[in-house]
């Protein structure tokens, strides 16, 4: 019988992978995952010397935690933010939401993208051990982030274009998005979950700065 492991990443602006978790098992969702996660115990914790909340938008007083973005499948909290659920309408503050998280959120697919088309072990199922199969995924993510830090190699591991980017107001899909998708690296099941009233506010403020101070002039048409 095949074993599943799971890869829980966090991933930084530089397609850097910031933190990850490997081996917890796989048939549960993400948010499952990430709540038996040393990152997720020192969040609850208020123990990472994350900077204070600031504010986003004047005359306003509300101030904005610093968040990680999610999925849909993740528990929206304090500091974790996800999309508004189902299809808001298109113009809505949601629906621009949705678009400008996605849009961030971006980073992350191109990591994993690059990482995966680079080390092809991480294309199809590996038949080792589970803990074996976990030091040859956390060899790779070593790899990437070397390759992607040091000067002399960054332009090599991703060339111009192999990397999402957007040219007058259009995307333009990295050339690692020309590979066929893997066949391991699938995504897990999302659990629904009700957030607390203080995390949909901060969500709620976020939307709303998205479309006044935090506009960017195309982001209606999707």
């Amino acid at each position: 019988m095949a074993s599943i492991i799971v890869l829980m990443a966090l991933v930084d602006a530089d397609y850097c992978f910031r933190y990850v978790d490997v081996g917890c098992q796989g048939r549960i969702s993400d948010g499952g995952v990430f709540k038996n996660t040393k990152l997720y115990k020192k969040l609850e914790e208020k123990s990472m010397k994350v900077p204070p909340p600031s504010i986003l938008q004047v005359p306003y007083s509300f101030k904005v935690p610093y968040v990680i973005l999610a999925d849909k499948a993740f528990a929206l909290n304090e500091y974790t933010m996800k999309p508004f659920h189902g299809e808001p309408a298109r113009g809505s503050q949601e629906r621009i939401f949705n678009f400008r998280l996605s849009r961030a959120r971006r980073v992350v697919e191109n990591a994993f993208g690059i990482l995966s088309s680079v080390f092809r072990v991480l294309r199809k199922p590996m038949l080792l051990e589970p803990k074996t199969a976990t030091k040859i995924v956390l060899a790779t993510i070593h790899l990437h982030n070397y390759l992607r830090k040091k000067p002399n190699t960054r332009s090599l591991y991703t060339p111009p274009g192999s990397l999402d980017s957007e040219t007058n107001e259009e995307l333009r899909p990295g050339t690692w998005r020309n590979e066929s998708a893997p066949t391991s690296l699938l995504p897990i099941p999302s659990i629904p979950r009700r957030a607390g009233n203080h995390a949909q506010e901060i969500r709620t403020h976020l939307a709303n700065h998205f479309v006044t101070n935090g506009e960017i002039p195309w982001q209606n048409r999707y």
